[in-house]
């Protein structure tokens, strides 16, 4: 299997690196700065070999002109319908790649912003600002019940499954998560994990498909109850308790928080 290693990048972004202990060769996923990805090539005696994109923001695809500049000829994967205009290898819905001899199923994840895709593995998934720790990405372009839609899809992985997101925003997503649901016990046991790895500027992810269905607010959306703590002026109107109205209701608490 690869070994992913996280690459440091802005205030809170991690540009994931997979390789294999008999390879120096490497792929990154959403490389928003080169500069960091190319010191980290030559520290490790790495050649880059590809590019995977999940998205078109610039804090996930920045370095791409720079680093395609300086390893020529390399493959950059993203999604078909992106407006990043830096993508040789289009992907949609079903598709599927192989990275360093291991397959991943193209999974599109709309609702952050339109175009985004996740690159998912039976043990590991690339999840952008989609599903991260303990939360979810703003809705940008999408709406509520095409990110719930989004969810169901990552919700359906091996919950063994390795889940790598693009930023360092655990912490924080637990604070509000502990507003929802301030009584889950498996939430406050992760949350004091999370505190003591933060204390000392350790790395919070990878999470667990596992994991966040028991932590995660918006992926237990479709539990009657999760609302029930939200201020009343976040729940939606005309509100018959469907998982995706669950999950609007959250991420407009979430947006105020």
């Amino acid at each position: 299997m690869v070994q992913v290693k996280a690459i440091k990048a802005f205030s809170d972004n991690y540009i994931w690196c997979l390789t294999t202990h008999n390879s120096n060769q490497a792929w990154v996923v959403d490389p928003g700065d080169a500069r960091p990805v190319i010191t980290h090539l030559a520290e490790h005696n790495l050649s880059l070999a590809g590019i995977l994109i999940t998205h078109h923001h610039s804090d996930h695809t920045g370095g791409v002109a720079d680093l395609v500049k300086q390893f020529a000829n390399i493959p950059v994967y993203g999604p078909a319908n992106s407006p990043f205009d830096g993508i040789t290898h289009t992907l949609i819905d079903g598709d599927n790649i192989e990275v360093l001899n291991v397959p991943f199923n193209i999974v599109a994840t709309p609702g952050h912003t339109l175009d985004h895709i996740c690159y998912t593995h039976d043990e590991l998934a690339f999840t952008g600002d989609t599903l991260f720790s303990g939360g979810c990405g703003r809705l940008f372009e999408g709406t509520s019940e095409q990110m719930w839609n989004s969810f169901n899809k990552l919700r359906e992985l091996p919950k063994s499954c390795k889940v790598y997101c693009t930023h360092e925003y655990t912490q924080a997503n637990l604070a509000f998560a502990k507003a929802v649901e301030p009584r889950n016990p498996e939430l406050l046991e992760y949350s004091k994990k999370v505190d003591e790895l933060r204390s000392t500027d350790e790395i919070t992810l990878p999470s667990t498909i596992n994991q966040e269905l028991k932590i995660n607010p918006f992926m237990r959306s479709d539990l009657p109850t999760i609302t029930e703590l939200l201020p009343k002026e976040f729940l939606l109107v005309t509100k018959n308790n469907e998982p995706w109205e669950n999950f609007a209701s959250l991420r407009k608490f979430k947006d105020n928080f």
